[in-house]
């Protein structure tokens, strides 16, 4: 709707400077008839730029898709991307409606028009300019992780806030809900949750003093008939549930914690199949993961319960719990590495110290994995990992992954 906004409010403020600039009279004057024809080359002109804009929106999603994965849509959601799209429509709207103005009315005008159409045409070009920058930041690996991570950051900053207490904290009240429980099942297309507006749910359990315990969490695909949520105490129509819902065709950084690292496993992904053959991007990606796993390793990661005025639990979400992580960050990583001694050394070291640095409670399922990469490691690698076989001994034979 931003975009779209946007889009309206350039053309309508581009179509009131073209009617009204022309009806001033400051400045010195000069012949219309060369304004006119200056207006309507600008006007027809800046048309070229939203070609160029499209052009590079077109080929950079399909070069991140190809060479990082088909999930990458960073560059097409950029602010700048249809910003400039937006000013360059009412560059166009202006020059268009100032040249009518000026042709139909007037002999001389002010210099005033050629030199707001001349400013608005430099302000489109830097905007282009912008936008060159960005895409050719977009095709690189590094500026991609990083913006990965800048988003996972700020998602973990606004979701996990305190730290991590393994003994139970004080809950809410979730004793069981008086009356019955019943299912609301999906009756829409197929397609996949991106936001839930809790809070309205939350005002709407109250009303009704029941409460909502959603199945599926922001980022799955939930198609016709599929479970959505489970009422107790009451009725909630289904089309109250999906009034809250923001669904689209993908996966969405809003509410879904659990997507940079599908982003970045990914990528590690494409980088160590055979085709590809990069361990070293691979590598590059596990940095990144490491970096997040660090993140939340210490707070607190049960944030799916949400109570009304009186503290009593209305509405339930499952969130992503620390073995959730692991496996979308770690395991689909873990076994393609094997392949590779650079990138199995590195998931080790990342194993390592994640394990030194997670609270005792979750250690378990580092060091389970850990010592199955220590084994595959001596397996595979005898003579150059440590704890294989010494260079002047006899390596058993490494087996396949």
């Amino acid at each position: 709707m931003r975009r779209d906004l946007a889009q309206l409010v350039c053309a309508v403020t581009g179509l009131a400077l073209g009617v009204l600039v022309p009806r001033l009279s400051l400045g010195p004057q000069v012949d219309a008839g060369p304004v006119v024809t200056l207006l309507f080359t600008l006007g027809f002109g800046v048309i070229s730029l939203v070609s160029i804009i499209y052009s590079m929106l077109f080929l950079v999603i399909q070069f991140s898709a190809t060479t990082f994965t088909p999930r990458l849509g960073l560059f097409r959601d950029d602010p700048i991307v249809w910003r400039a799209f937006a000013f360059t429509v009412g560059v166009f709207v202006f020059s268009i409606t100032s040249g009518l103005a000026v042709g139909a009315r007037r002999a001389t005008v002010s210099t005033l028009v050629p030199g707001t159409a001349m400013v608005l045409t430099l302000v489109a070009l830097a905007l282009i300019r912008s936008l060159q920058a960005g895409a050719f930041q977009s095709i690189q690996l590094g500026h991609s992780l990083t913006a990965i991570a800048a988003r996972a950051h700020r998602l973990f900053d606004d979701l996990y806030v305190r730290p991590y207490a393994p003994a139970p904290a004080a809950d809410p009240d979730t004793a069981p809900a008086a009356g019955t429980t019943t299912t609301v099942l999906w009756s829409g297309p197929a397609v996949v949750i991106q936001q839930i507006d809790v809070r309205s749910l939350v005002g709407a359990a109250r009303e009704r003093d029941c409460r909502i315990a959603f199945l599926v969490p922001p980022g799955t695909t939930v198609s016709r008939g599929m479970a959505l949520a489970e009422v107790t105490g009451g009725e909630v129509p289904e089309a109250v549930l999906r009034g809250a819902l923001e669904t689209g065709v993908e996966r969405t950084f809003d509410q879904d914690p659990d997507l940079p690292f599908r982003l970045l496993a990914d990528i590690a992904l494409r980088a160590l199949s055979p085709a590809v053959n990069d361990p070293a991007t691979a590598v590059e990606s596990l940095d990144r993961i490491e970096d997040l796993l660090n993140r939340i390793v210490g707070r607190e990661l049960s944030i799916g319960q949400f109570t009304d005025g009186t503290g009593r639990l209305r509405v339930t979400v499952p969130v992503p719990d620390w073995e959730r992580y692991l496996r979308t960050a770690v395991d689909d990583v873990l076994y393609a590495a094997t392949g590779s001694p650079m990138a199995l050394r590195r998931v080790h070291d990342l194993l390592a110290g994640l394990a030194e640095r997670a609270p005792e409670s979750r250690r378990g399922p580092v060091r389970d994995r850990l010592r199955w990469v220590d084994r595959a490691g001596r397996e595979r690698y005898p003579l150059i990992w440590p704890g294989g076989a010494s260079p002047g001994g006899t390596s058993p034979t490494p087996r396949s992954a």
